[in-house]
């Protein structure tokens, strides 16, 4: 195996871990403020997909405003979820909000089904980003390099905003102590609805960035969103770090299965997962709890 070959496989398996890393982080904001497992996530980032498809055919809206344009909407979209439905069933068992959402998922797939048709639509990536890039070592998809660049800054700033902000420190205290938030004036609903927004949005971001690189079609986010599932798991569910660098650390192992034994690429996630469980059951970087 050539020394090129391998770093191309590295690198493609950085690329597979954006994505991860990117829903994996919608997830775990949605969960650690709502303590709601959005099974729609997958539905979500198939709408950020079609919006930038649809954008760009209908209304001409090119690739970088579709990377502000197509989050807006869907996290706009999510909000309106949030306040109308999801909002009603918070003081319910968790699993109310896990079968809503995943009702939720049947119903956008397949309005999205009946409107766009059950084929995919090619969208093809802007010309500032096609070609490659000579990396000194090897040459290598410049698109893939962009997805990778976009994913390390958005996970950054939003580990940055949770941990480190003032508003994130309002986030988590009305995560943790809702009332004790309330009592020193802390609009949670608020904070609820537009975390949840926020959740929606960077899947959205990762289904505008994911359009280049295969067929946009409603049934794209079916596949990704079971792995995303085992990467929160294996993270730990609600962990902002935990989601990124099992994101990252699980694509580049997929990359690397692929080359020594093709089979088993596609397992090897729920293997680890597994493994993770069994050793530490709230994840690697997840704290043992309850659902509140």
């Amino acid at each position: 195996m050539s020394v090129d070959y391998a770093t191309a496989q590295l690198f493609n398996g950085l690329a597979s871990g954006a994505f991860y890393a990117l829903l994996a982080l919608g997830l775990s904001v949605i969960f650690g403020m709502l303590r709601v497992i959005n099974f729609a996530h997958g539905a979500l980032f198939m709408l950020g997909a079609f919006a930038t498809y649809y954008g760009a055919e209908a209304f001409h809206v090119p690739f970088d405003a579709a990377l502000i344009v197509a989050p807006l909407a869907v996290g706009l979209f999510g909000m309106a979820i949030e306040v109308t439905i999801l909002r009603r069933l918070r003081r319910l068992d968790p699993v109310y909000g896990l079968l809503m959402t995943f009702a939720l998922t049947l119903i956008i797939v397949n309005v999205v089904r009946l409107m766009a048709g059950p084929l995919g639509s090619p969208y093809s990536a802007p010309d500032a980003l096609s070609g490659a890039t000579n990396l000194g070592f090897t040459l290598y998809p410049t698109y893939r390099l962009f997805v990778i660049a976009v994913s390390v800054t958005i996970s950054v700033l939003v580990w940055w905003f949770v941990e480190r902000s003032t508003l994130g420190a309002r986030v988590r205290a009305a995560t943790e102590n809702p009332v004790l938030a309330r009592a020193f004036g802390i609009d949670t609903n608020l904070l609820i609805t537009l975390t949840f927004g926020v959740g929606a949005g960077i899947a959205a971001l990762a289904g505008v960035l994911a359009a280049p690189t295969t067929n946009v079609a409603p049934s794209m986010g079916d596949a990704i969103i079971i792995y995303t599932f085992a990467i929160v798991v294996i993270g730990g569910l609600g962990s902002i770090t935990g989601s990124i660098v099992a994101g990252f650390a699980l694509g580049l192992l997929q990359a690397i299965g692929s080359v020594y034994y093709p089979p088993i690429s596609t397992t090897l996630i729920f293997i680890v997962m597994v493994l993770v469980i069994i050793v530490r059951p709230a994840g690697l970087f997840g704290k043992p709890e309850e659902f509140r």
